[in-house]
């Protein structure tokens, strides 16, 4: 970790938290740092405990044990209001959109700016056409018409919109969930460069994803999480995306895995060639009786009538 980082308070820390419903151990003993202008990425495979985490960090749930920190002091967000008023946003795979309609108003869903006074008071078209085109111009996209149903724009821009929307209404942490999950590779581009962006402009990123490869390329640093246990937090210097793959897929499980395809194959192998002997054999007895249908045929041919 650098010496800028080791004197700045981080935006984020969790120490040793813990999550129980009931009897079920969702998270055990988390530790995890974000600072400002860096990608922290959490990744983990499906169950590895990331939505959990997501939510505690977005106040939807109170850790069961161990500190929740923002900028320093204890946080006990009872809703994720809280936590957005703390300045810590939540992009959610949904997006939280109305695709039929148009992009300003849903940069300003919920928050909406009016002009006019009591029975008079009235969305403001012009002024939330303006800054949505101005935000979106920071982040490098160029929309023509603010006012085009958000269901028309690609799933790249849509998250870009989302960020863009976070970042305007005063995040200092952006938490995102799983954002290229369900793009394609150039799309995920986009989405990884608004990113990069984010991080330019000071804000501290976390990326959740199951994916080391949209994740190393942009990550600062990395933790891991696995059935609600943490395997490490790494920064990108101290790991390689084929280490960090590796982790993530759980060396053992693959190692498993493959001597139980090579035991397979092993005995594919063994009852193949059973079944090519089992041919052979037959091959051999069809031809013997076939030598003896013959023979018989013959000897009966050579008597006279």
């Amino acid at each position: 970790m650098s010496t800028k980082n080791t004197q700045t308070v981080p935006l984020i820390e969790v120490q040793s938290v813990s999550k129980y419903f009931g009897s079920v151990i969702a998270l055990q003993d988390i530790s995890m740092t974000v600072q400002a202008g860096e990608v922290m990425c959490l990744l983990g495979d499906n169950g590895a405990g990331k939505s959990t985490l997501i939510k505690i960090l977005s106040g939807v749930h109170r850790p069961s044990d161990g500190h929740y920190m923002v900028e320093g002091k204890e946080a006990r967000f009872s809703s994720p209001r809280d936590a957005l008023s703390a300045g810590i946003a939540t992009v959610f795979q949904d997006l939280a959109m109305i695709p039929l309609m148009g992009i300003s108003r849903n940069f300003f869903l919920g928050s909406e700016p009016t002009k006019g006074w009591g029975p008079f008071r009235r969305f403001d078209v012009q002024y939330a056409n303006r800054v949505t085109r101005e935000e979106l111009a920071r982040m490098g996209i160029q929309i023509r018409d603010t006012g085009q149903p958000v269901g028309t724009l690609s799933g790249g821009e849509r998250q870009s919109v989302a960020i863009a929307r976070a970042v305007y209404f005063g995040a200092k942490v952006l938490i995102l969930d799983e954002p290229t999950a369900a793009l394609g590779v150039k799309e995920a581009g986009i989405v990884l460069r608004y990113i990069a962006q984010a991080r330019a402009r000071g804000l501290g990123v976390i990326f959740i994803t199951h994916n080391p490869h949209h994740a190393y390329p942009i990550g600062d640093h990395f933790t891991l999480l696995n059935r609600g246990r943490s395997l490490g937090t790494f920064a990108k210097s101290e790991i390689s995306r084929e280490e960090l793959t590796s982790m993530m897929a759980g060396g053992e499980e693959l190692e498993t895995l493959s001597h139980e395809l090579d035991e397979f194959a092993r005995t594919d192998a063994v009852a193949g060639a059973a079944l090519a002997e089992a041919a052979r054999e037959f091959e051999v007895e069809a031809e013997q009786l076939e030598g003896s249908h013959d023979g018989q045929h013959q000897a009966q041919g050579g008597q006279p009538d």
